[in-house]
């Protein structure tokens, strides 16, 4: 059985190259960064790390093949981690990367990452999908509800990008501010050029604890495309696909809603320009209305790094990496070394 392409990615944890940068938002309002102590999450974190507050505490996901949750009381004050567990593990290896909390039963909802075994013959690429789960038991114990959004291409096994032969991953799924629909915002990994990017998809409120089949992919200014199988029209398309020795492209989205900037701010890595996935930087885009996939920015660059997966990480009361103000921390990975500032 060949390994998960994720588990033998090599990162550099800790060699962060310092090249901080300041991005003009929409409507002309700064996004900033600036230097900070040295702040690690409790786990690996090869994935977006979500978290969300329950009875007065903070709960926060690290993912490095299985997911590790731990508790406290704030974000940057977590103790121990342990391993969720799961009634069925037919969808291992998995990484969470979105979380939300119902709040008139106290329910947990998750999406997970997922990569089945490899679709080419030499087992040397995944194609992930992304699929939900459920917990009424503060995420101590999870049902799985299925796979939600998978790719129709057909894999490209002589894919340059060393990892993925296509395949719908790295995302993360926001309620938007009404309460109507969770919107998936996610990287697409092959089809046609036109189809690489950055994605969108959303899924009703009322089908949150049924979503097999629910979820609809954004294509051409409609939202009829089946999440299991459709094609999709990227918010933030490809400069050269992932199939090539060049890719450039976009991935890995983190969005949370600003209440400094009364935006939907996204961070994306860059891979840029060589076999191999090498990372060129962190990214911001925003956003005024999460519904319109056509009204995010183009993406600015604020910080040289390369290293993989940056979030936001509200500290304020309330705060999560779906939420945050004008100062929250920013994280590559596990670790934070940086604020970010919001509307200066």
């Amino acid at each position: 059985m060949s390994i998960p392409a994720r588990l033998v990615r090599m990162r550099a944890a800790t060699a962060f190259a310092l090249g901080i940068l300041t991005a003009a938002a929409a409507f002309g309002q700064q996004i900033s960064v600036r230097p900070a102590p040295t702040r690690q999450m409790p786990g690996e974190a090869d994935s977006n790390s979500p978290g969300h507050w329950l009875n007065d505490t903070f709960r926060l996901y690290n993912s490095n093949g299985f997911p590790i949750r731990t508790i406290g009381q704030s974000p940057l004050r977590t103790g121990a981690a342990r391993a969720i567990q799961l009634y069925d593990y037919d969808h291992a290896p998995m990484w969470i990367e979105s979380t939300w909390v119902d709040p008139s039963n106290g329910y947990v909802y998750a999406w997970y990452h997922h990569e089945p075994g490899s679709p080419c013959p030499s087992g040397d690429f995944s194609a992930p999908e992304i699929g939900a789960l459920y917990s009424d038991d503060d995420g101590n114990t999870f049902h799985d509800l299925g796979i939600v959004l998978q790719s129709g291409a057909k894999p490209d096994c002589n894919g340059r990008n060393g990892f993925f032969a296509g395949g719908h991953g790295d995302f993360t799924v926001l309620l938007d501010r009404e309460s109507k629909y969770f919107f998936f915002l996610f990287s697409n990994y092959g089809g046609d050029a036109i189809d690489q990017g950055v994605a969108i998809a959303r899924m009703a409120f009322e089908d949150r604890g049924n979503p097999v089949g629910k979820v609809f992919k954004f294509r051409g200014g409609s939202w009829n495309e089946p999440g299991l199988g459709g094609r999709i029209t990227p918010i933030h398309t490809a400069r050269a696909p992932w199939n090539q020795v060049n890719t450039d492209a976009f991935w890995g989205p983190s969005v949370h809603w600003n209440t400094a900037i009364n935006q939907y701010v996204m961070l994306l890595n860059r891979s840029c320009c060589e076999p191999g996935w090498p990372q060129e930087g962190v990214y911001v885009s925003t956003s005024p209305d999460i519904s319109n996939p056509f009204s995010w920015s183009e993406p600015s660059k604020i910080l040289d790094t390369a290293d993989w997966y940056p979030q936001v990480l509200g500290t304020g009361p309330g705060e999560s990496d779906k939420l945050a103000g004008r100062v929250a921390r920013l994280f590559v990975g596990a670790f934070s070394q940086w604020e970010i500032v919001f509307g200066e």
